[in-house]
Order: C-alpha cells, then sequence, then structure tokens
C-alpha cells in the first residue's frame, strides 16, 4: 500500500468510496451523494490548504483522508477538522491508521497543534450507524470533549453528534504562522 496525494482525477474513484457512506450510513450526514463536480471542487479547495490524501493498493484507492478548515476564523488557523473513508471491503487492514498517521505528520509540518473530529453516534447502534469512528479515533489519540444529542436526522431517526480532538503540536505562546499549503507526505 502506497500513500499519496490526492488529485481532481481521483475524484471519481474517491467518490465510488464515500457514496455508500452517504446512501446506506449515518456516518456522513449528507442525504445525497455530491455530483462529480462539486467533489471536484471539494477536491481542488481542500487541497489548496490542507493534506487531502489517498491510500493506494493493487492500482486502486482504498481510502482516503483529508484535514479542512475548524473554524472560519484566523484564531483558529492552528486546528483543523478530519475526516478519513475506507472502502467498505477494505476495513479493518490498517488503511485508516496509515492514512490517520500520514496526515497527522503533514498536519505538524505545516504547524498544526489540534486535530478534531465530528463524528455521528448512535444513540443506540442500528444497521445505519455504530461506535467504529468512535472508537477508531480513540485508538489514535483523540479524546472526547463534546457530545451533542439528537443534533442530525438521516433515515427516520436522530443521531447524536461528538467532538474528539488530538493534541500534536505545542502551545506557544507566539506560535509560529501555519504554512498552508506547504504540506509533505
Amino acid at each position: 500500500m502506497t500513500i499519496d496525494k490526492v488529485t481532481v482525477a481521483d475524484a471519481g474513484e474517491l467518490l465510488k468510496i464515500y457514496a455508500p457512506y452517504v446512501e446506506d450510513t449515518a456516518i456522513s450526514f449528507e442525504y445525497l451523494v455530491p455530483s462529480i463536480e462539486e467533489f471536484k471542487n471539494r477536491i481542488e479547495n481542500i487541497s489548496a490548504k490542507y493534506p487531502y490524501i489517498k491510500a493506494v493498493e493493487s492500482n486502486e484507492i482504498v481510502g482516503y483522508a483529508y484535514a479542512d478548515t475548524f473554524k472560519g476564523r484566523e484564531a483558529y488557523d492552528w486546528s483543523v477538522e478530519t475526516t478519513i473513508y475506507v472502502r467498505k471491503d477494505c476495513k479493518r487492514m490498517g488503511i485508516g491508521r496509515e492514512l490517520y498517521s500520514r496526515l497527522e505528520q503533514s498536519l505538524r509540518t505545516m504547524g498544526i497543534r489540534n486535530m478534531n473530529a465530528c463524528i455521528a453516534i448512535p444513540v443506540e447502534e442500528d444497521e445505519h450507524l455504530n461506535d467504529d469512528s468512535f472508537n477508531f479515533h480513540k485508538t489514535m489519540g483523540f479524546s472526547l470533549v463534546g457530545h451533542f444529542h439528537n443534533s442530525g436526522y438521516k433515515f427516520d431517526r436522530w443521531y447524536d453528534m461528538i467532538w474528539m480532538e488530538k493534541i500534536i503540536g505545542s502551545h506557544d505562546k507566539k506560535p509560529e504562522t501555519v504554512r498552508f499549503g506547504n504540506w509533505n507526505l
């Protein structure tokens, strides 16, 4: 498996990974699968500032991860929101761990201090949502910092949402400016 930068040309493969999460799960709170053009725009806009990476196995993309703006104010520049999706038939193979480890490494080189994850969590597990994402993030060193009740409605039921964070850098009195768009794998 190799980890590489996502390009706009990868949009179709990434969308194939993402679509089942929209259509069949409450992991994504989107109701409709984005168009290929919308997905290309997302890749272009996000990767202009932050790492957007893919895991490739046997010439196929098997997962992807990225960071994006946590909040649109300058004081939040040192924090990001992270996202990860692994192809459904490739779960529990270490792909997510490798993607998040490389994402974290890239974010550190930019000067990011906090990784945040917004995660849907079931009140009771059902066919659309379980605790896997919470458990994955916990294993990756994230800790729970907030729990919001009945905040997402999908598949005729309410789901809770949690925020988890991982501190990846020191919080100096005068931090260096974040180097947006300047990251390596």
